[in-house]
């Protein structure tokens, strides 16, 4: 009888919390995660700016037509954003549905190569989207399941730094192929970086993910499953900083999203021949710098706070859509390509622990991700359809200042009106009431009395 007691107690919430605490993770191999990071990254990085190249260049389309199939395509994939952050909150079977998402990716991929006109473009380009809303939430999520808050920063900085190694990887093997058979060939490597990439996130033991931690619950909630309960989807309309946050995002890839699409489109144009080589030159100048920029992130963000970092490289962007209008020389664009790396690579590494530091004890972490999602894609998606119509009727210095403007006005709002996040506490008071501290936490960043 006594030995029965002993090992029911053992087996206790708060012993299981105490276990998790002390880092054991079932097994689970690092590696795993980063490989995962690195062949995603793959897969993604086959596909956006090298199909608006390649419909430019080599299938003859406008630009007000390429813009249309990316507005629509991303209006599609944000509509979807926040349903997938609230299904990867919920599911368990997190490795199944990237596994079911990167067959859709590599489906897609084949399609625009074997069919590259409008409507077989359009309907791949559309599913795309769709699937892509999952990736990242679900790696995030994966994270969070694997390792302690205490771990997390500097997990989510070598995430970062894998995916931008993995951009790396993809622009050279893309600008090869590209170079040696055809700018339509590249889309082949989506399938089999896919597959890769399904085999690698399979080899992260089941077991080993925290699926309570996974949405954003508390650790000490763990022990009181009333508290882990998530919190009312309220949460994410009365959690002001992370209004302000996703305005800010929203305009940072208004002004982004369309600069190296439009910076490959005057290469291409300019080189035809090396249409592919000259935009993977672009995309590894940037990701060979945002790399070291991740890892940097991951180490200085719990010492220095989010908020300093952010407005570094959200004043990045704007002098760097400034510095496109200088000169029409293929090493001037390359070069200034370069700060990309710096604004995009703190933005990437920085939101989720920004959205963590929000989310932390809702249970809401990763519909969140996708609301955040959801208004990055309105950006993105809109800038593509009005660049395209400026670049059509006025040019492409036009289009580059007008990303300037956008780009000044997320810098304004940032300083203005965002808090500093870290060491936010927990959104659940000890009544376990959620959602109702975390305006007030996040804005004075100071620990609650409660």
């Amino acid at each position: 009888m006594s030995d029965t007691i002993s090992k029911s107690a053992a087996n206790t919430p708060a012993n299981t919390v105490a276990a998790r605490k002390s880092g054991a993770r079932s097994g689970f191999p690092p590696a795993s995660l980063d490989a995962l990071n690195f062949l995603l990254a793959d897969v993604r990085g086959a596909l956006g700016p090298y199909l608006n190249v390649f419909l430019v260049t080599e299938q003859h389309w406008s630009q007000e037509s390429v813009g249309l199939v990316t507005a629509i395509g991303g209006w599609i994939g944000l509509a979807f954003q926040a349903p997938a952050g609230g299904l990867i909150d919920t599911t368990r079977a997190k490795r199944a549905l990237i596994v079911f998402a990167l067959v859709i990716l590599g489906a897609g991929a084949i399609t625009i190569f074997l069919a590259p006109d409008f409507w077989p473009v359009m309907i791949a380009n559309n599913l795309m989207a769709i699937v892509g809303d999952i990736f990242g939430p679900a790696v995030a999520a994966l994270t969070l399941g694997l390792y302690r808050r205490a771990e997390l920063a500097r997990r989510m900085g070598r995430n970062s730094a894998w995916d931008h190694a993995g951009n790396v990887a993809i622009a050279a093997a893309a600008g090869l192929v590209g170079w040696a058979f055809s700018q339509r060939a590249v889309f082949l490597l989506v399938p089999v970086f896919a597959a890769l990439a399904a085999v690698a996130v399979l080899s992260i033991p089941a077991a080993a993910i925290d699926h309570e931690r996974a949405r954003g619950a508390d650790e000490q909630d763990e022990v009181d499953h009333a508290k882990a309960a998530p919190s009312g989807l309220s949460v994410l309309l009365t959690c002001r900083p992370l209004l302000v946050y996703g305005a800010c995002a929203m305009l940072f890839h208004f002004a982004n999203a369309p600069l190296l699409p439009l910076v490959g489109q005057k290469l291409a144009l300019a080189h035809k021949e090396l249409a592919t080589a000259m935009m993977s030159a672009c995309i590894i100048a940037a990701q060979a710098i945002m790399l070291p920029i991740a890892l940097w992130v991951g180490h200085t963000a719990d010492r220095w706070g989010r908020k300093p970092i952010l407005l570094v490289g959200f004043a990045i962007l704007p002098i760097r859509a400034v510095l496109y209008t200088f000169s029409d020389a293929s090493g001037w664009l390359i070069a200034v390509q370069l700060l990309d790396g710096v604004g995009a690579g703190i933005f990437g590494a920085i939101t989720p622990l920004v959205l963590a530091d929000l989310m932390r004890g809702t249970g809401r972490y990763n519909i969140a991700q996708g609301g955040v999602a959801t208004l990055q894609g309105i950006g993105a998606s809109t800038s593509g359809l009005v660049t395209g119509v400026i670049v059509d009727h006025f040019g492409y210095t036009p289009a580059f200042l007008e990303a300037a403007v956008a780009a000044t006005i997320a810098l304004g709002a940032l300083l203005i009106a965002m808090p500093e996040t870290a060491n936010v506490p927990s959104s659940r008071g000890p009544t376990g009431r959620s959602g109702r501290n975390i305006a007030a936490a996040a804005s004075s960043a100071v620990p609650s009395s409660a």
